[in-house]
């Protein structure tokens, strides 16, 4: 597909095979349970139209967002497809999410009321989810307005639940023993509720085995090529790559400094390729000098601070090769050397901040998924 841009000096290319072959992944490992996806915020970044419409002609029906924007567009679509919004509903949305014949979780005894008497005053049974809490104290029924509900279920009447479901805390960490509380937790809290699809595993918690799975899994950031967890090695795909273009090479020799606050000197004769990224493309400030790029499979550090528009590379031990770099060429910022779970560990980060961070202004390249 054509960039957004012609004229960006940095592009980012989405490889959207890439996030059909996670997905696939994903379905084959949880079976006979089902996987849905998670494209809020934009499709992690990626654009949610598009990367939705991939994962629906990768078999998927199912799709959550954060926000009541994103589900609609997202609807709008893909109109077969059941779209979720998973922050909540709150009092007027009611007849937004039968217009766009969207899906709202309820996530408080409050929501459930507010519900329930929009379906019964529209003589109607749309689909909504149920939330619980069991260990995040995010979002949810906390466990006080879950065993009320329990206790008189007539609350219910007139709601087609469609997911029942929870929220892991630690699954990136396999060994931490609230995971195994919050499965049970929610295999108790299941029980008590009226029969509904049970959904409580999201890209990290996949993989913690067969016991989270249920129903339905509600992949994440997995899809888009983050590792689920740091205690195994990366079982999906890298989905995008991120090349910066050089747009001026210059020489410094020590004493001279680079970038804002003089945090780099140099110490002796450094050849230095300023490349046309930064903050405001979602290259985070804290990468500032710690963060690498790659020419073909020869890595470049970063020296200096991040800035709004430029980075600056150390390539001077590129010289006289065939690797060396001159003003136009491309270097890799994310690419197969060096893919978001490498960046956001020297940005002191996760990948989804990684992802969801990519600006707008790179000319994007989207291949494969037609």
């Amino acid at each position: 597909m054509a960039a957004n841009t012609s004229y960006a000096p940095s592009r980012l290319t989405i490889d959207l095979n890439a996030i059909q072959d996670n997905y696939k992944t994903i379905c084959n490992y949880v079976t006979p349970s089902r996987s849905g996806a998670v494209v809020k915020a934009d499709g992690y970044g990626l654009g949610e139209v598009i990367v939705s419409k991939a994962l629906y002609d990768a078999g998927c029906r199912a799709f959550f967002t954060a926000h009541i924007d994103e589900a609609i567009a997202v609807k709008q679509a893909i109109p077969d497809a059941s779209v979720s919004v998973m922050n909540g509903l709150l009092a007027g949305e009611e007849t937004v999410y039968k217009e766009y014949n969207l899906v709202p979780t309820l996530n408080s005894l409050d929501q459930v009321k507010i519900w329930q008497k929009f379906c019964q005053e529209n003589d109607s049974l749309p689909q909504a989810n149920l939330q619980f809490d069991t260990g995040m104290a995010r979002l949810g029924l906390m466990p006080k307005e879950l065993n009320e509900l329990c206790d008189d279920l007539s609350q219910l009447d007139g709601i087609n639940l469609q997911f029942i479901m929870s929220h892991m805390a630690c699954a990136d960490e396999p060994s931490h023993p609230l995971n195994r509380k919050q499965q049970q937790d929610f295999v108790k809290g299941i029980a008590r509720l009226p029969k509904a699809t049970a959904m409580l595993a999201a890209s990290s918690a996949i993989f913690l085995g067969e016991d989270w799975h249920f129903d339905m899994v509600r992949p994440g950031v997995a899809l888009y090529g983050g590792r689920p967890n740091e205690d195994a090695p990366n079982p999906m795909k890298q989905v995008i790559k991120l090349e910066g273009k050089v747009v001026q090479m210059r020489e410094v020799n020590a004493p001279e400094t680079v970038g804002y606050a003089a945090s780099y000197e140099a110490k002796d004769r450094r050849l230095i390729a300023t490349v046309a990224a930064g903050y405001a493309d979602g290259y985070i400030r804290s990468l500032s000098n710690t963060a690498t790029a790659y020419k073909n499979e020869k890595a470049v550090p970063l020296v200096g601070r991040v800035s709004m528009d430029v980075l600056t590379f150390d390539v001077t031990h590129l010289e006289n090769t065939a690797d060396a770099v001159k003003t136009g060429d491309m270097l890799d910022l994310i690419g197969p050397n060096h893919d978001i779970n490498d960046l956001a560990k020297e940005a002191g980060t996760i990948p989804y901040e990684i992802l969801t961070s990519l600006g707008k202004r790179y000319a994007r390249h989207y291949i494969g998924g037609e």
